[in-house]
């Protein structure tokens, strides 16, 4: 795994989060090698929550990804590099109900260390251990545009990961 990525604490990240998670998009990934699913992301939060740097991704339950990360431990968030868009939307329009995404894109999966899975490509991975998960509630919504997203009432489940590890793809790798 050292060889395409170098380890960082998250506090070393100097990436801007907006770009990240609205331009960039991540792939959210949970299970582990030979049983796991990924998704694309376009909504997600960075921050310090109970004294430890989280990650935050938002999976509707209709999402394949959803019954893989609520049984996993943990999860990824791998950031690709620009030039792989095309695997982005992919993994964004696709089901891994009834396509198989790693054929279809040509990913490489890498396993970290059992826990879960990310991929070659990937310039950034935050490997993160679940802590919390709740779903969206419409009654709290405070803003009545927001239910406009849901025309389907499939209400997101937050996850809330703990930050254990950064890889930075290393220059040249």
């Amino acid at each position: 795994m050292e060889r395409f990525w170098k380890t960082l604490q998250p506090e070393e990240l100097k990436d801007n989060v907006f770009d990240l998670v609205g331009k960039d998009w991540m792939l959210v990934t949970a299970g582990k090698a030979g049983a796991f699913n990924t998704m694309t992301a376009s909504w997600g939060c960075f921050g310090v929550l109970w004294r430890k740097p989280v990650a935050i991704c938002f999976v509707r339950p209709t999402r394949h990804t959803f019954s893989f990360i609520n049984k996993a431990d943990y999860y990824t968030l791998s950031v690709l590099p620009e030039e792989h868009r095309k695997i982005l939307d992919l993994c964004g329009s696709r089901s891994g109900r009834d396509t198989d995404k790693i054929a279809a894109t040509g990913l490489r999966p890498v396993d970290l260390d059992g826990k879960a899975v990310s991929f070659e490509q990937a310039r950034l991975v935050l490997l993160c251990r679940k802590l919390y998960a709740c779903d969206f509630d419409p009654k709290l919504f405070l803003d009545p545009a927001i239910e406009e997203l849901y025309p389907e009432k499939d209400y997101h489940r937050l996850f809330i990961g703990e930050v254990e590890r950064a890889l930075r793809r290393e220059e040249g790798a």
